[in-house]
């Protein structure tokens, strides 16, 4: 079936059982940002394969709801399906709930699979809709009824983080996450989120391509955990390690009926924006409950000191797998064949050639000429270009080590630059160092902080539609909450806390020009103390980021003092870094790469 016959196919289910609208999440059953192939209904049913996105199905029309990051490929995969664009933080254009409330009639029904829609939004839409006497149905996944040959859920096996990359162990998180929860005055903790389960217990899998985490729930009780998973993942080291800390395994769906039969004397703590929707319903009538962050989401943040030297040894090994690469790119541009796709598969090359290389942490996004100015582009064979002698490359890519987890983005001049192009490459170059040398009191958030790395580009009379950085799992998810840079709250991800030592964050200023180019230069950096004096405690950033940045793009002319400085220090680091594991032609490059300006 194409997406039209898909669509119409939905909406003679959606007939059968009286729904009037459909929402279609990108959400897996753990709003996850990314999600297994079982998952993707979503892109099963429009096409669209961006990893963030809403699609709403009436019988006389369809939409998709996505964010700037995918305004261009989204209208690029949606054409001929029918289903029209709505860009999210547009002037003009209603979100999922005003168009609901506007589109549907009084006492009507909307429908959704209430596993891939999280309580949060669950229950937004049925207070907004509420007046109208809006029923909603969530008993029904009807994507499953139209995917005829949908994948299975993934039978991928776990294995145990030794403590030596780990640096705490699951009794210990056990035991800090059971004090918070008697600082909350709660007895249960419901946890579907991958991420925080993979770290309270030490475990990493393979369930969701890019990241290392296993598909469960956990439920945490002041005496006893749960943890509701296929036990054929498990190896007898996890078994063991589980069984040492008091964790009951049970399976994978059977959390739904276990919190049915939750003690009514039981204070449930939960996130809503974390649990789905029918996790929320299952519990039973009158019993407690706090909806409050997850407390883990903030102690997997703070990495701590192991993880901090394991994560910098991580980002060595990184910068010279990327080296290596912009050595190889500089040196055979225009001698042999190099394309967007053969670029990827050479980057992940050289990376696999490093100790403790596990996957990939995201899909490449290598895009040349105006294919970069799609902040998420993903090349395919029919839209693979061929780089030329000429013009910019950008490639944003990383990769998840046994110590750590990377994310890098560095824009290449594969020739002669115009004015315009080295200015924006040069405006865009000044916003990362800029955010990279401030000094800051304790307490600061980061859209504290993201105008450091906008100012350059704003002055240009030009912005990017997304953060300026996000955080960075150990191990873990590439993009972690709490801690991110962006110039106001978003509604859509909490990125906004205080930013506390220990935390890892990108950043990643850029410029996007739709048909022309796309740039952007990212840096991970760590939150660090600096001095403490009678104006309170100080805090800063250390780079862990290690890899040159191309001189060959920069108007020198237009860097301030600072900024030279900056970048001459960066580069002198990046330099004495890296050059011990280079041959020693890649090390005579380096040091012209690396050279002050």
């Amino acid at each position: 079936m194409n997406i039209v016959d898909r669509v119409n196919k939905l909406r003679k289910l959606m007939k059968e059982h009286n729904i009037d609208a459909y929402i279609v999440p990108s959400d897996d059953s753990h709003q996850s940002e990314y999600v297994g192939d079982y998952f993707k209904c979503r892109e099963f049913i429009s096409g669209f394969t961006g990893s963030a996105g809403t699609v709403v199905v009436t019988q006389d029309e369809a939409g998709l709801w996505t964010d700037g990051r995918y305004f261009i490929q989204a209208a690029n995969q949606l054409e001929g399906s029918k289903i029209k664009l709505f860009k999210m933080g547009e002037e003009g254009v209603p979100n999922v709930e005003d168009y609901l409330y506007e589109s549907m009639k009084k006492e009507s029904t909307l429908g959704f699979d209430g596993k891939v829609v999280s309580a949060k939004v669950g229950d937004g839409l049925k207070e907004k809709l509420s007046d109208k006497n809006i029923k909603i149905s969530y008993e029904y996944d009807l994507i499953d009824k139209v995917w005829d040959d949908r994948p299975k859920l993934s039978d991928k096996k776990a294995f145990l983080l030794d403590m030596k990359y780990a640096g705490e162990s699951s009794s210990s998180k056990l035991s800090r996450l059971r004090e918070n929860m008697k600082q909350k005055d709660v007895t249960t903790h419901i946890i579907a989120t991958l991420e925080d389960i993979a770290w309270l217990l030490n475990i990493r899998g393979d369930d969701v391509k890019y990241n290392p985490v296993v598909l469960s729930y956990c439920i945490v009780r002041l005496d006893e955990a749960f943890l509701f998973v296929d036990e054929n993942k498990l190896n007898d080291e996890i078994l063991k390690e589980l069984n040492d800390v008091n964790i009951n395994i049970l399976p994978y769906n059977a959390v739904y009926e276990f919190i049915k039969n939750i003690d009514e004397n039981e204070r449930v703590l939960l996130d809503k924006a974390n649990i789905n929707y029918a996790i929320l319903n299952s519990i039973p009538k009158g019993i407690k409950i706090i909806n409050d962050f997850n407390p883990i989401m903030f102690f997997k943040a703070k990495k701590n000191d192991i993880e901090l030297k394991n994560i910098k040894n991580s980002h060595i090994k990184d910068g010279v797998a990327f080296t290596k690469f912009m050595y190889w790119l500089k040196n055979n541009i225009g001698k042999i064949d190099i394309t967007e796709m053969s670029a990827t598969e050479k980057i992940e090359e050289l990376r696999r050639q490093q100790d403790g290389f596990i996957q990939p942490s995201f899909s490449t996004i290598a895009g040349y000429k105006e294919h970069a100015a799609m902040m998420h582009y993903s090349a395919t064979k029919d839209t693979d270009y061929k780089l030329q002698k000429e013009h910019l490359f950008l490639i944003d890519s990383g990769g998840h080590y046994i110590d750590g987890t990377t994310d890098i983005t560095r824009t290449i001049a594969l020739g002669d630059l115009s004015d315009e192009l080295k200015t924006h490459f040069t405006a865009v170059l000044r916003g990362m160092i800029n955010l990279s040398m401030a000094k800051f009191l304790y307490g600061v958030r980061g859209y504290n902080l993201d105008i450091l790395a906008r100012t350059p580009i704003w002055n240009l009379g030009i912005d990017y539609k997304c953060g300026t950085g996000h955080g960075v799992g150990y191990l873990l998810n590439i993009h972690e909450s709490p801690n991110g840079f962006r110039w106001y709250i978003a509604p859509h991800i909490f990125d906004s806390a205080v930013l506390e030592e220990g935390m890892l964050t990108t950043n990643e200023p850029g410029i996007y020009i739709e048909g022309s180019h796309g740039i952007r230069i990212e840096n991970e950096l760590i939150v660090k103390k600096a001095e403490k004096n009678e104006s309170g405690q100080f805090m800063e950033f250390e780079v862990a980021t290690f890899a040159p940045i191309d001189l060959d793009a920069i108007d020198v002319e237009q860097l301030n003092k600072s900024e030279r400085d900056y970048l001459n220090k960066y580069h002198e680091l990046v330099y004495n870094t890296l050059s011990d594991y280079l041959d020693d032609d890649e090390r005579k490059w380096l040091r012209e790469y690396t050279k002050s300006v």
